[in-house]
């Protein structure tokens, strides 16, 4: 089985009707930090940094709020990854939007991402 053919279908996990929180992450947004990718946690919309970014707050919001689903926030990806099973799956479609901005920069935001920040992901 590969893992697109894992359907993710925690009833108390997913809520296919909340809006992402925003287009970058929460916490970032609000620090004046930067991101490398985004992740959207499929119970409640809460829009954080993936764990390669310097502060990683997408899984330290799973951690905390034990919403272990997240959807990757970028453009063209679609898959799902389940933080207490270690693994990606497939989802059912989430309220829109699917993805932040197309002009919105990868790392992102625009104007905070500092240089050398290749060295700073983990």
């Amino acid at each position: 089985m590969s893992w697109h053919d894992a359907r993710m279908t925690y009833d108390d996990q997913i809520d296919p009707t909340v809006p992402p929180s925003g287009p970058g992450c929460e916490e970032c947004t609000a620090s004046a930090g930067w991101w490398f990718h985004l992740r959207r946690c499929a119970a409640c919309g809460h829009v954080g940094c993936c764990d390669s970014s310097p502060s990683q707050h997408a899984s330290a919001h799973a951690a905390s709020t034990r919403h272990r689903l997240v959807q990757s926030y970028e453009p063209g990806e679609e898959w799902f990854w389940d933080y207490q099973a270690q693994r990606y799956g497939a989802g059912i479609e989430l309220a829109p939007p699917h993805h932040h901005p197309k002009d919105q920069p990868v790392p992102g935001p625009r104007g905070r991402v500092p240089e050398g920040w290749e060295r700073q992901l983990q």
